[in-house]
């Protein structure tokens, strides 16, 4: 039977190109998709989609596991006041959110009793399913927990944010964090059989125990990446409230991760870096630190296998982006759309112009998705440089 392969990758390089191609000429993968802001990654291009029979592949998943996004919308008339006090909020916002590379970490005794409640049930459903004893020692050591709330770096971002009606909203992009890199980086080893150079297209069987193993840490790993945004929001609506000195109302618009394998129709569905776009599905496509990212609603296009862009895509690698752009203009740019943060050397790989026209890519899937809101940002964090 011909397999399904469909393109509408935004001026691809050839690297992005041989990366898909390898990864959809694997017997084992029935349909493919390149969503519109694909750039080369590492063994699968970021914005493949890849849909396989019976098998799963850790590192078509990666080492971010559940990288993803989340918006919650606030009461709409405190958008005035926010911005009056945006300096502090920024500041709040920096001292309760570890923010960064490296080993960060949240005190146990910060994280909201919502979310260690929700930890417990998840890791609970785990326990269910077929598991090692070496990663249970590891889930129930405190130092999974510990990443919960904490940002990351890189492309890992918060902002605050008004919509065409005043109203503020709240988006977090983050993943399981070293939870999810441990993982990965154990199963890639497991399905290899290698302790070095290990990434690479190297299936499971889901018949097999590892295969079930790495089903049931995927599951988990999914739910710990959307339970760490949700701490997010909540640690950053607490700092609002301590800097406004009273409480603010907040509804979760959806919390979607973009890095994942999905059961979908008896299928495996893979996306590395792709929003999943289900007819009415809700989901986020970011732009840039300037541009601010756009709420969309999901068309179920079959082309598509149901998936979107996950942001604007990379036209510049962090190295280029550091040698070529100037930090006085990046600063300027961000000043002049009235955004506040830490726009640095630190921070320049992330600026503007690394990232593919919004507009273009958003254009290439009107068939897979509608647009529903465009959110501006005023407040930027950024993960960069080490904390704790």
């Amino acid at each position: 039977m011909k397999k399904q392969i469909t393109n509408f990758a935004l001026n691809p390089d050839k690297e992005t190109l041989k990366q898909f191609e390898d990864c959809y000429s694997e017997k084992f993968v029935v349909k493919a998709a390149l969503m519109p802001d694909a750039h080369v990654g590492y063994v699968a291009p970021i914005g493949a989609v890849l849909a396989t029979k019976d098998v799963l592949v850790p590192a078509w998943v990666g080492y971010d596991i559940g990288c993803g996004m989340t918006a919650a919308k606030l009461g709409k008339n405190i958008l005035k006041v926010l911005k009056l006090k945006e300096k502090a909020i920024y500041e709040e916002v920096k001292k309760r959110v570890p923010m960064g590379l490296g080993e960060i970490h949240i005190k146990e005794e910060e994280i909201t009793t919502a979310t260690q409640e929700e930890y417990n049930h998840i890791l609970n459903e785990f326990k269910k399913g077929q598991h090692s004893k070496q990663v249970l020692q590891f889930l129930e050591s405190g130092k999974a927990l510990r990443n919960l709330g904490t940002l990351g770096h890189g492309n890992h971002f918060i902002s605050l944010n008004s919509d065409g009606k005043k109203v503020p909203w709240i988006v977090v992009h983050s993943g399981s964090r070293s939870v999810g890199h441990w993982v990965a980086t154990l199963y890639m080893q497991k399905s290899s059989g290698k302790k070095e150079g290990f990434e690479e297209t190297h299936p499971l069987s889901i018949n097999s125990e590892e295969g079930k193993e790495y089903q049931n840490l995927l599951d988990f790993g999914l739910e710990f990446a959307k339970l760490n945004r949700l701490e997010i929001i909540r640690q950053v609506v607490i700092s609002i409230e301590k800097v406004l000195g009273k409480k603010i109302k907040y509804e979760i618009w959806t919390n979607k991760n973009h890095n994942h394998a999905l059961k979908e129709r008896g299928l495996f569905v893979h996306r590395k870096g792709a929003t999943p776009a289900k007819r009415g599905e809700r989901g986020i496509i970011p732009a840039n630190m300037r541009d601010g990212s756009y709420l969309v609603e999901g068309k179920g296009n079959a082309q598509f296998i149901s998936s979107s862009s996950h942001g604007a895509g990379r036209v510049m690698s962090r190295r280029e982006a550091k040698e070529k752009l100037s930090v006085n203009k990046f600063k300027e740019e961000m000043k002049k759309a009235n955004v506040i943060g830490n726009f640095g050397a630190n921070s320049i790989d992330e600026a503007p112009e690394v990232y593919k026209n919004i507009n273009d890519v958003l254009n290439l899937q009107k068939k897979s998705i509608k647009i529903v809101n465009h959110l501006i940002p005023f407040i930027n964090w950024q993960g960069e440089g080490r904390r704790r």
